[in-house]
């Protein structure tokens, strides 16, 4: 375990700006020297355009859950005319972040794609190949993981769960934001996440703090992002809000050294 081994998964409901918070400090984290993998488990997939990736650099990523050959190579179902009852449950993964993720601005990205679901408990080498890789992300790799999740948790099981040093909860003022939150809390407890914590985007005013607090109070609200005109002038232009000087920037640098605090400790070792 070295000194900037830190896991963080962001989630919650579509739309609060998870995404680009989930970019934003991954390009803070990088630019502090730190060596960042960012996983985009999100079926939208904006994590790429966020970071700021040209539009070349987006052509040459394909989620992973896409790959059939090598999920089949992988899970030792190649050759067959189904992928069958019988598929390796432990592929190998350990190569994956290296071959398969595009760098941009010190940050290593990988892109999931989406699980299969079903009534029925659905298993299937693909959902085997990337919860394996979640794994190995969460458990084995010694630097700064960031996932961008949505509000489900179907990457993850309940052991990798464990190794999450915290989950953001993505909140904006609103109703729906905030009962996603509080749907959210128990749904990690149970996984064994030890720490979720909200981070409340698209502030304008002190009441919209307060709300967001008196709605939250069993939650530790890590910070107050403003609603700021600059992003969306950054999306208008196709360039990483990351990459214009704005108070939001400020707020998220300020973020990333409360997280680094929080999950690492100021001496380097975890609490």
């Amino acid at each position: 375990m070295g000194e900037t081994e830190m896991k963080i998964a962001v989630t919650g409901k579509g739309g609060v700006g998870k995404s680009t918070i989930a970019a934003m400090l991954a390009r803070n984290f990088a630019e502090k020297g730190r060596t960042v993998i960012a996983v985009d488990a999100d079926p939208d997939a904006n994590l790429a355009r966020c970071l700021g990736l040209s539009e070349e650099q987006i052509a040459r990523l394909t989620p992973l859950s896409e790959m059939k050959e090598f999920i089949a190579e992988r899970t030792g179902t190649a050759g067959s005319s189904g992928y069958g009852v019988f598929f390796k449950m432990n592929p190998k993964v350990d190569d994956i972040p290296e071959r398969f993720s595009v760098h941009h601005e010190g940050v290593r990205l990988l892109q999931l794609g989406s699980t299969k679901r079903g009534g029925s408990g659905c298993y299937c080498p693909e959902n085997a190949l990337l919860r394996q890789l979640i794994g190995h992300l969460l458990i084995q790799r010694d630097e700064i993981v960031i996932l961008d999740m949505e509000a489900g948790f179907e990457h993850l099981t309940r052991g990798t769960a464990r190794s999450v040093d915290v989950m953001l909860v993505v909140v904006e003022p609103g109703r729906l934001s905030i009962e996603t939150a509080q749907r959210i809390r128990p749904l990690a407890n149970d996984l064994g996440i030890r720490s979720v914590a909200v981070v409340a985007n698209k502030i304008r005013t002190d009441s919209q703090k307060e709300t967001i607090r008196s709605s939250l109070r069993d939650f530790e609200v890590l910070a107050f992002l403003p609603f700021d005109e600059k992003l969306i002038e950054a999306d208008l232009r196709g360039i990483s809000a990351y990459d214009i000087d704005s108070p939001f920037k400020a707020e998220i640098s300020r973020l990333a050294s409360s997280l680094i605090k929080k999950t690492i400790g100021a001496d380097g070792a975890k609490p």
